[in-house]
């Protein structure tokens, strides 16, 4: 299977025109400003999964995109410095896209000026999946998603949204930052896509309307606005409410409206979404931490040298560390003006979620090749 998309996609970057890869009808993701893209998408949000296949961008943005970056094969050389794309869906202000800014700087320091970085903010040249498949032809260098959009692609990264896997923030980054982390991110490799490293990006916990989660018991009846997430679903629903998947530009006017009668997220979605104006309830289950990944098409790296490669590791590895400091004082910004805002935070006992959502591993498990990766990250010390 790896053999036949490997090829699919091969075979598409040689023989497609522009008027094969672009769509009779627009995205609406490619309609919006800028601004709007950013309000559509909070921190951590992660989109419609979908299963691993090219499709068509949205016009007439990506369209303008294509033509003026296809040529470019995810970079320009002017005057012989490279200078490497990287596309993504966040706001300037998110703590990931900091976390790129020192990328780009640490890049342009190591390589003495010959490398530098352009990033494309906002979703301006597509959503996550799109720009991924923009990446897999070679048309844009790098980008940064979510482990959950990658797992469309490189199944090993489901792992990571297994409920109440790690057991602390640190058992986490020790996990991503080791030999099973490294791992995954090769993975994606072989479906053209190169993990660089995985920036934080929080845990999720419930928000809702009418009354505080306090145990999971508190959930039955509820509707839960989920992301369309299998592994979501199920968790949701193992827990007692009722999971209902919804994109997340329709979730304000939903929680607004009583559509549903809560949602998940992490503290700066759940602030810069304006859910707090609504939702006065905050339970921090951390249930899941999902993070997020610089990724760099294998088609792109393969163009760089072994120095410019060290390069580009090296940089992506203090990015990610910086990224760590960027994300904790935002979550604490956060944490202020909710409870300034009258938002009521509830630290339940987390073992009795866990104890609830435990049907998800189980499931989960059941598949040889995702219960040695469970087995890996549970003897992980921290």
């Amino acid at each position: 299977m790896r053999r036949t998309t490997h090829q699919w996609i091969k075979n598409a970057k040689n023989t497609a025109t522009l008027l094969d890869v672009l769509p009779p009808e627009p995205s609406p993701l490619s309609l919006r400003p800028p601004q709007a893209a950013a309000q559509r998408k909070g921190p951590g949000e992660r989109g419609k999964q979908r299963a691993p296949r090219l499709h068509h961008f949205g016009f007439p943005l990506v369209l303008l995109t294509i033509i003026c970056l296809l040529p470019l094969s995810g970079c320009n050389d002017l005057g012989g410095k490279k200078v490497v794309y990287l596309a993504h869906t966040l706001p300037t202000v998110h703590p990931v896209h900091k976390g790129m800014e020192v990328f780009a700087k640490s890049l342009r320091t190591r390589s003495k000026g010959k490398m530098d970085v352009k990033i494309f903010p906002d979703g301006q040249l597509g959503s996550e999946r799109e720009v991924l498949e923009l990446l897999q032809i070679g048309s844009i260098a790098m980008t940064k998603v979510s482990a959950a959009t990658m797992a469309n692609f490189a199944p090993e990264y489901k792992v990571l949204g297994v409920p109440y896997l790690f057991r602390s923030k640190d058992h986490m980054f020790k996990v991503l930052e080791g030999s099973t982390g490294k791992g995954i991110l090769e993975a994606g490799s072989d479906y053209l896509l190169k993990g660089l490293c995985f920036y934080d990006a929080g845990s999720r916990s419930f928000y809702t309307v009418k009354k505080p989660v306090k145990t999971p018991d508190d959930l039955e009846g509820m509707k839960i606005r989920v992301m369309n997430h299998q592994m979501s679903v199920d968790m949701v629903n193992e827990m007692g409410a009722s999971a209902t998947p919804m994109a997340y530009g329709e979730l304000y006017s939903a929680l607004e409206q009583g559509v549903v009668d809560g949602a998940e997220n992490n503290p700066p979605s759940f602030v810069t979404s304006g859910h707090f104006e609504i939702a006065k309830y905050y339970t921090l289950d951390e249930h899941s931490s999902v993070p997020d990944v610089l990724v760099m098409g294998t088609e792109y790296w393969k163009t760089l040298n072994a120095q410019e490669q060290k390069w580009v590791m090296k940089a992506a590895f203090e990015s990610a560390q910086a990224q760590k400091v960027f994300w904790a004082e935002n979550v604490e910004e956060c944490m202020t003006k909710l409870a300034a805002a009258g938002v009521e935070i509830y630290k339940p006992e987390k073992s009795l979620f866990a104890e609830s959502s435990k049907g998800v591993l189980a499931a989960f498990s059941e598949d040889p090749v995702m219960k040695k990766l469970v087995e890996a990250i549970l003897v992980t010390s921290n």
